[in-house]
């Protein structure tokens, strides 16, 4: 198992649970899903007045949401601070690229409705159709991906 988990299992389980407990709870106790990438578009109709941001449903919701993803980034904050980094997590990037990837990852999973995650953790959640057939192709591409870049030698 360690060639599988060199850095071991544990916080990988407790960050599966604290997500999987976080979405439920929103759903549970708001009838919200949580979604990351709506958050996004949401936090853009503060900024543009394009139409696309300025529909109805990102405007009654953006409120809660950037409630949302300020306990997403203070709750990292918090698990940073009272558990330090993880050794082998540091990136080496610098802050500016690390804030661009951010800003095209989110760009692109606002194009192609929905993230990996809101797919993989609410929509299948939810037992949503469209969410099991966009994880099953999320999965595929990354199996032969990994494969192919594997097999160039693209990586150690």
């Amino acid at each position: 198992m360690l060639a599988v988990f060199p850095l071991g299992w544990a916080h990988y389980l407790a960050g599966g649970l604290c997500i999987g407990l976080g979405v439920a709870g929103l759903f549970v106790f708001t009838g919200r899903i949580g979604g990351m990438s709506t958050v996004f578009s949401s936090s853009w109709s503060w900024l543009s007045q394009r139409p696309y941001f300025q529909q109805p449903r990102l405007l009654q919701s953006r409120g809660w949401r950037a409630v949302f993803a300020l306990g997403l980034v203070l709750g990292a904050g918090l698990w940073w601070w009272l558990m330090g980094p993880a050794e082998g997590m540091r990136t080496g990037l610098p802050p500016w690229q690390l804030l661009l990837g951010g800003l095209l990852v989110g760009y692109g999973a606002r194009l192609s409705g929905g993230c990996t995650s809101g797919h993989g953790i609410c929509g299948l959640g939810s037992l949503q159709l469209p969410s099991l057939l966009a994880v099953l192709v999320f999965m595929g591409t990354a199996i032969v991906t990994a494969n192919l870049v594997s097999a160039l030698g693209w990586v150690k």
